[in-house]
């Protein structure tokens, strides 16, 4: 399945928690199989890492604070010219395919 979001676009958290919902923040990761992103600074979560030894080094223990993966239905994508969330449309420009603002008819890509 082909998404339309990148990595180092720029999304705004549509449904989810009610303290995450209408943040924005930058896309880290996209994880085309799991239908996923990993936005920065959202959607935290806390893992508590015991001590491991592996090939002579030791992993400290502790909490481990990370971004989850959030599904993609779940993010909307903002437009760089007129930053609103806006769905994205596809266009081709000298045989390119080329992601379109549908609210403003922009393009995403440069």
């Amino acid at each position: 399945m082909d998404l339309k979001i990148k990595k180092g676009d720029t999304v705004e958290i549509i449904s989810g928690k009610l303290e995450e919902k209408g943040k924005r923040g930058e896309v880290i990761k996209v994880m085309p199989s799991d239908q996923g992103v990993v936005v920065s600074g959202l959607n935290m979560h806390t893992k508590h890492q015991r001590q491991v030894q592996t090939q002579g080094r030791t992993v400290a223990p502790g909490k481990v604070k990370f971004e989850a993966p959030i599904h993609i239905s779940n993010v909307m994508l903002v437009c760089p010219k007129c930053s609103k969330p806006t769905r994205v449309g596809t266009e081709r420009i000298d045989n390119k395919a080329v992601r379109i603002c549908k609210k403003c008819k922009a393009q995403i890509d440069d």
